[in-house]
């Protein structure tokens, strides 16, 4: 495991500094380059030229990338055109918001879909599993905006329980937790859409297995089975989807966010790509990066964790 687990850091190393590399890329193909897309296109060539001179890229492009990746790690990232705050704090600020929302859906809907699925598994073909099988499929045909308005109509216009903006979130201490209650409905719904399709036709497999007619014909009864046995081998699928949704935990859903107002990481990348606000535009980029390679490395050691094999191959 000690081996295993090795392997996987060193890959992740090595891409997160081939994704530094891009995004310094991206920084100096900026349109005019960076000095000029800072000033404006109307900017004198003497301010253009003090500038370089002061941020130090008129030094050769591996010093430039050294200097600016040991910056990054220490969490300097630059600071925002639009807003004149470091991007490292506006990151700081808007990150819990979105680890809270979108991680909520998706842990809702992964507590929801896992049991679903195995529902429709051990009761295939029958009208339970055509049931929920029709409500998934629609609810999995629906864009997140539609799945957003309907909830909006039902539960803030014709039954005015919830409020429809969560513009307000986190602005102190008496922050209503409820207007997170509809956009968490919204991401979880499609989710669970997504996730139980998934577990259902894994545990079908799984079903069919040797050792679940072995368990059968020692007396096991099938709630332990199912539990013990037929999930754990089930899961490998779904844990390769909660790694690639890692990303969304950290990048939230702009559509969502724009549909409540909902002051996150996707309206804030938003908000920095209508003002060319670059800085912070990349700045997501890059922390986005980070989460892709760190939900594939966390789903790979949970792969090792629920099968042994795998961490002697």
């Amino acid at each position: 495991m000690t081996a295993y687990l090795a392997r996987r850091l060193g890959q992740a190393v090595v891409v997160l500094l081939l994704v530094s590399l891009i995004v310094f890329g991206l920084l100096h193909a900026l349109p005019g380059g960076l000095v000029r897309a800072q000033l404006g296109p109307k900017a004198s060539p003497y301010a253009v030229r003090q500038l370089a001179v002061q941020e130090g890229l008129t030094k050769p492009l591996p010093v430039q990338y050294l200097v600016w990746l040991g910056h990054a790690l220490q969490g300097n990232l630059g600071f925002s055109y639009k807003l004149n705050t470091p991007v490292s704090t506006l990151l700081g600020e808007y990150f819990p918001r979105d680890l809270l929302l979108t991680g909520a859906a998706i842990a809702l809907a992964i507590a929801v879909s896992v049991p679903l699925g195995a529902l429709q598994a051990y009761r295939r073909n029958k009208g339970v599993d055509y049931a929920f099988s029709g409500v998934l499929l629609a609810l999995y045909s629906m864009p997140s905006f539609l799945l957003g308005v309907i909830a909006i109509i039902v539960l803030n216009i014709e039954l005015p329980l919830l409020p429809s903006t969560a513009q307000q979130f986190g602005q102190g201490f008496g922050t209503d937790v409820k207007v997170l209650v509809l956009p968490v409905l919204t991401l979880m719904l499609g989710n669970i859409a997504y996730y139980s399709r998934y577990v259902r036709s894994s545990v079908i497999d799984n079903l069919l297995e040797d050792y679940v007619r072995t368990a059968r014909a020692k007396g096991a009864p099938w709630s332990r089975v199912l539990v013990r046995h037929v999930l754990r081998n089930s899961l490998l699928p779904v844990v390769s989807l909660i790694g690639i949704s890692f990303p969304y935990v950290v990048s939230g859903s702009l559509i969502v966010e724009a549909l409540f107002d909902y002051p996150g990481m996707g309206l804030l990348f938003w908000d920095a790509e209508q003002s060319r606000d670059y800085p912070v535009l990349l700045g997501v980029v890059l922390l986005v990066s980070v989460a892709v390679v760190v939900g594939n490395l966390l789903a790979d050691l949970a792969y090792a964790a629920l099968d042994p094999r795998i961490r002697y191959d």
